[in-house]
């Protein structure tokens, strides 16, 4: 039986051409400089997205933190969202380690943070307050495609606030393919922006932060410092080029398996999937209480692992076919046949 995994686009095992060009890289030494493979995944993705450089990182959270600590100094603060992920998954690594103070707050339906709501709580000049230097966004939020003229907004309130903004671009590819949007019309409003490659694109490990060459060569001794200085990296950098050179147009096939697996799932009576044109790879259904741990029982005993709650989310990815996604909508609807 075929494991259909719908816990996260986390889970996608690297293609056999992947693991070719990962056995076939140039490796050298990172830490000095020296590996070619690593070198060319961070011109290639500094260049796709607009930027004069960028940084391989070990995750998406070292990646985010590097950049935060590159942005701000001890006793800064940095405005994130509530359910953000660098305020909320994250270990609270810059507050833990970088004594940089999050203020989060609560997101908008669409994903987007609320301006008037961040002006409000921009801290005053004043020395009995943490001092606000960065402004933190994510795209997508729950996988939520935020507006394209929310950007345009955003980078105008930072520069009359002189914030810094950094974008979490884990799922940024998602994105602008959903959009149908070149991806520097996203990432040309941010001073960085961070990019995970073992998401939706299909590497086995690996984030690149994007910026310019003063806040790369910050954020690289900051990597050092948090213990993610590489050394023969080529192997896993390989991966992470193979992937945004392959693997970033065919986020539009995850996108229409959700839209079927979104649709399938709305015809079932018993539960409540949530509607919303922004949404990417990721659907949403609420069920009752009652039915969650059986539900979750026959999803596994089909072969379905997914993280069965009252509410619910199904991520589509490059291992997920249309055949899959039928299967897990034939399964959900026999359940609550069978429960009558």
């Amino acid at each position: 039986m075929k494991i259909i995994d719908l816990r996260s686009d986390t889970v996608t095992r690297p293609s056999t051409v992947m693991r070719q060009a990962m056995a076939s890289a140039e490796v050298g030494d990172d830490v000095y400089g020296d590996d070619p493979t690593v070198n060319a995944l961070q011109e290639y993705a500094a260049k796709l997205l607009g930027f004069e450089s960028a940084l391989f990182t070990a995750s998406g959270t070292q990646a985010n933190f590097v950049a935060i600590m590159s942005h701000c100094q001890r006793g800064d603060e940095y405005i994130v969202g509530q359910q953000a992920h660098t305020y909320k998954y994250e270990g609270g690594g810059a507050a833990v380690l970088g004594s940089i103070q999050p203020q989060p707050l609560e997101f908008a339906d669409d994903g987007t943070l609320d301006l008037d709501l961040i002006a409000a709580h921009i801290k005053p000049d004043d020395f009995h307050f943490a001092r606000t230097s960065l402004l933190c966004l994510e795209n997508t939020q729950n996988g939520r495609a935020l507006p394209l003229h929310y950007f345009t907004k955003a980078r105008a309130f930072c520069e009359t606030h002189q914030l810094n903004l950094h974008l979490d671009g884990a799922r940024l590819f998602n994105a602008a393919v959903a959009q149908k949007v070149d991806v520097t019309e996203i990432s040309r409003h941010f001073d960085s922006v961070s990019i995970c490659l073992s998401k939706g694109l299909g590497a086995p490990i690996g984030s690149v932060l994007c910026g310019s060459k003063d806040l790369i060569d910050n954020a690289r001794r900051w990597r050092k410092v948090a213990g993610g200085g590489m050394r023969q990296a080529g192997i896993l950098a390989a991966a992470g080029l193979y992937a945004l050179k392959n693997n970033v147009d065919r986020l539009a096939d995850d996108h229409a398996n959700a839209q079927i697996l979104n649709e399938g799932l709305s015809k079932i009576e018993q539960i409540n999937v949530l509607q919303d044109p922004t949404q990417t790879n990721m659907v949403f259904f609420t069920v009752g209480k009652d039915d969650v741990a059986p539900l979750g029982e026959m999803l596994k005993t089909n072969g379905i692992i997914a993280s069965v709650g009252t509410k619910t989310r199904l991520v589509t990815h490059l291992d997920i076919s249309r055949e899959d996604v039928e299967k897990v909508i034939e399964v959900i609807k026999g359940y609550f046949e069978q429960k009558g």
